[in-house]
């Protein structure tokens, strides 16, 4: 039944959190599997995992001078305060005033740190989700690592790269059901509509938190890329809806913006993962008409991942961080190609039996992209 499963799931998820190394093959697995991650307690311990975040050495929180002299200041604070659906109905507003202060903050405090992102209008959608379920100080470090890399191509200076991520909206769609492709091509509806949803990992257009985090889960534990094939499953999933509709964009457009709120997200998370596997970002990179592949956050996610499954369990690094205390010398590990190698091989051998192709796909995308910058292990 769903309690035993469930409580299975949470032992999976815990042995793999204090495996040597951490198991991140299986905790992705878990994460993309029926149900996520099931709890925000369990989030607050894996979604470090996955994005290879060390919780031991977290950054201080910001400071208020922050905000002196800061030119994204004045538009993140219109944004924060348009934000007010984003926090839990009936929370008072004092606490919800406070955490808003605290969202503008970690905002500042990501482009301050990086200046080369660039703030945009929705960045915030994705901040308070992760404010909602760590807190301020584990966020910060979270939304960090994840500007600088799934994030990334949403931060450049102009919208190219997004742009270029929503041309695989329609490759991936005639690859399912050309009907509804030549339709929305006829309609010459375009793939605005579906604007909002990448850039904000469906944060911005969900009223249900939990269909919020459940998509988080998901999306933290694959590919860049999967955001937009998850947007696919949706114009497919309401392909009788859309062949019903006038065949013009501004009714087109209409029906697809408007996202409905009762969707079969386990369905569609697994829906989704298949057509990963079976139409992979390098087979449609061409009718995608790719032209900057080196600046996507795609074509660094190989090192990003393999550098993931070489962290160190909680009760590892707290053990020493206590011997750090004592002054005493840590060893640093070198992390040697052969045993990368072998930990990615396990990884896509253990996903393949325990989910199939939703999940193979998360680990053996992997593979698929040249390393860019030095793996680095946790002391």
């Amino acid at each position: 039944d769903f309690d035993s499963k469930k409580k299975r799931k949470v032992a999976e998820i815990y042995q793999a959190l204090n495996s040597d190394p951490i198991d991140v093959a299986a905790l992705r697995r878990m994460a993309i599997s029926e149900g996520g991650l099931l709890t925000d307690e369990i989030r607050c311990k894996v979604w470090p995992k996955l994005l290879s975040v060390n919780t031991d050495d977290l950054p201080p929180l910001p400071g208020k001078e922050l905000r002196e002299d800061n030119k994204d200041y004045q538009q993140v604070l219109l944004d924060v305060r348009r934000s007010l659906r984003r926090f839990p109905p009936g929370m008072p507003d004092d606490q919800r005033e406070g955490l808003q202060e605290e969202l503008i903050d970690i905002i500042l405090h990501v482009l301050k740190r990086n200046p080369q992102l660039h703030y945009y209008q929705g960045y915030h959608d994705i901040v308070v989700t992760f404010l909602l379920v760590v807190g301020d100080r584990l966020a910060t470090a979270l939304v960090e690592k994840l500007s600088t890399h799934h994030l990334r191509d949403f931060m450049d200076p102009t919208m190219d790269n997004t742009k270029h991520i929503l041309n695989y909206l329609m490759p991936i769609i005639d690859q399912v059901n050309p009907e509804v492709h030549d339709f929305m091509q006829s309609a010459e509806v375009g793939t605005i509509f579906a604007l909002s949803w990448l850039i904000t990992w469906f944060g911005h257009v969900l009223s249900d938190f939990r269909h919020v985090v459940r998509l988080y889960d998901f999306f933290l534990a694959c590919h860049p890329l999967m955001p937009i094939y998850f947007a696919a499953v949706i114009v497919l999933h309401r392909e009788q809806e859309v062949l019903d509709c006038e065949c013009d964009m501004a009714s087109v457009h209409h029906l697809l913006s408007q996202i409905p709120q009762d969707l079969p997200y386990e369905t569609l998370i697994s829906r989704a993962g298949d057509l990963f596997v079976q139409f992979p970002p390098s087979e449609l990179a061409r009718e995608a008409a790719q032209q900057q592949a080196e600046r996507t956050a795609a074509s660094t996610f190989k090192d990003f991942e393999l550098a993931s499954v070489q962290q160190r369990p909680d009760t590892v690094l707290r053990q020493r961080f206590r011997e750090r205390l004592r002054g005493e010398e840590r060893t640093k590990s070198i992390l040697t190609k052969p045993r990368t190698n072998r930990f990615v091989k396990l990884a896509v051998m253990g996903l393949t039996v325990a989910l199939g192709a939703a999940a193979l796909a998360v680990v053996k995308s992997a593979l698929e992209w040249a390393p860019k910058f030095e793996l680095q292990i946790f002391p």
